[in-house]
C-alpha cells in the first residue's frame, strides 16, 4: 500500500465549501483503487487566521509543509483583508517559496457543458496553458516614494531571469511533446516590451531547435487573447509569463464553461519541494454560504494531483467521473445552467468513481 502525505488548506470563502467535496472524490478514487491511501492533515490558514493573529499562516508555514507529497489548496481572499496581504501571505508565498515554477492550467469544453462559444463542441477546445509562477510580473519588485503626496510614485519592475525563463519554456516543450497534436506558442509582446520579452523570445527560438517534433509559433498576447475566442480549436499547449497567463487562463476557463470549471497546478518539476493543486475560481464570497459554488474545478484539481504523484489510473478515474456528470446532465450546480448543490455534485461524482470502477 502506497501512502501520500497530503496537506489540504482550505483558505477562504468557497474554498471551504469545495474543498470537502475535493476530498470525498479523491478518497472515493482511494478506496476502489485499492493501491493507495491520502493521509490529510487539515490547516486552518486564511483570512480568519490573519484576523485572529495578523499573518495569512505561521512563521515556520513553510517548513511544516515541506514535510507533505502534496498541498490542496481551496481558494484565498476575503473582502476584509487586502488582497495585496491575502495573495502574498499565503499563496504567493507558498509559489515562491517552493519554487513552483509551472503553473499549468487545462481549459477542456465537457460534454454537457455549453460554451458561451456558438456552435463549439467539446473536441473543438482542450488546451493547456503552461504559466511562469515565480517571477516575470508578480515578482514582487517595486516600491512606492512620497507616499500621499501629490507626486507619489509607485514602481512595478517585472523580472525575467534567464535560467526562470529557459525552466519553464523547456516544461512546456516537454509537455507539448506529449500531446497528440505537440504544437506550441509562445505569448510575447516583444514589440512593446523589448527588453524582458525579447529575452523570452530569443530563449524560445533556441530551445525550440532541440525539439524539432513540436509545431511552435510566437503571437502576440493582445492577438493571442482573441484567437482564445475566436479559433481556439488552433490551440493546443501556450506558454506564458507570469500576468499573462494569468489573463489567458481566466479567458480560457470562460469558453469552457466558467471559473468552476478550470483546474490547475502548481509544480515543482524537479520535486525538490511539494508542488500546490487549486481551483482557479478564488474565494467567491458573493456566492458564499449558499451551497451553490461548483466544486468540479477542485475536484479536477485532485486529479491533477494525483496525476503528478503518479497514480494516473486514479486521476483517470476521476476525469471519467466528472465527464460522465457533466455529460448526464442532472447533477450541475447553476453557473452551468443546473440546480444542484455543492454537495450534490460531489456526491454525484463520487458515486460515479465507484459505479466506472465497479463496471470495469
Amino acid at each position: 500500500m502506497r501512502y501520500y502525505r497530503i496537506a489540504v488548506i482550505a483558505g477562504d470563502g468557497i474554498g471551504q465549501e469545495v474543498m470537502p467535496e475535493g476530498l470525498k472524490v479523491l478518497n472515493a478514487a482511494a478506496e476502489v483503487s485499492g493501491g493507495f491511501r491520502l493521509v490529510c492533515d487539515v490547516f486552518p490558514w486564511g483570512c480568519d487566521y490573519y484576523a485572529a493573529h495578523a499573518a495569512m499562516m505561521p512563521g515556520d508555514a513553510l517548513q511544516t509543509l515541506a514535510q507533505y507529497d502534496a498541498l490542496y489548496f481551496g481558494a484565498v481572499g476575503w473582502p476584509s483583508v487586502p488582497d495585496h496581504i491575502s495573495l502574498w501571505g499565503l499563496r504567493l508565498a507558498i509559489c515562491q517559496g517552493f519554487d513552483q515554477y509551472a503553473n499549468i492550467r487545462p481549459s477542456v469544453l465537457l460534454p454537457g457543458v455549453r460554451s458561451p462559444l456558438a456552435d463549439r463542441r467539446p473536441a473543438e477546445i482542450d488546451f493547456v496553458v503552461v504559466r511562469e509562477n515565480t517571477e516575470g510580473e508578480y515578482a514582487g519588485a517595486g516600491g512606492r516614494a512620497h507616499r500621499g503626496l501629490p507626486g507619489e510614485i509607485a514602481v512595478e519592475t517585472a523580472i525575467f531571469s534567464r535560467p526562470a525563463v529557459e525552466r519553464v519554456i523547456r516544461f512546456a516543450f516537454e509537455l507539448a511533446r506529449t500531446r497528440p497534436r505537440k504544437k506550441l506558442i509562445s505569448a510575447t509582446k516583444s514589440n512593446a516590451q523589448r527588453h524582458a520579452m525579447t529575452l523570452w523570445d530569443e530563449v524560445f527560438d533556441r530551445i525550440a531547435i532541440a525539439y524539432p517534433d513540436v509545431t511552435t509559433e510566437r503571437v502576440l498576447v493582445d492577438a493571442l487573447a482573441a484567437r482564445f475566442v475566436l479559433r481556439p480549436e488552433t490551440l493546443d499547449v501556450v506558454v506564458a509569463s507570469n500576468l499573462f497567463a494569468d489573463i489567458l487562463t481566466d479567458l480560457g476557463a470562460a469558453i469552457v464553461g466558467g471559473l468552476g470549471m478550470a483546474p490547475s497546478g502548481n509544480l515543482n518539476p524537479d520535486r525538490s519541494y511539494p508542488s500546490m493543486f487549486e481551483p482557479v475560481h478564488g474565494s467567491a464570497p458573493d456566492i458564499f454560504g449558499q451551497g451553490i459554488a461548483n466544486p468540479l474545478a477542485m475536484i479536477w484539481s485532485g486529479a491533477l494531483m494525483l496525476d503528478f504523484l503518479g497514480e494516473r489510473e486514479a486521476a483517470r478515474l476521476i476525469e471519467t467521473a466528472i465527464v460522465g456528470v457533466t455529460t448526464e446532465g442532472r447533477a450541475l450546480t447553476p453557473d452551468l445552467g443546473g440546480r444542484a448543490t455543492t454537495v450534490e455534485v460531489g456526491d454525484a461524482v463520487a458515486a460515479s468513481v465507484r459505479a466506472i470502477k465497479t463496471a470495469a
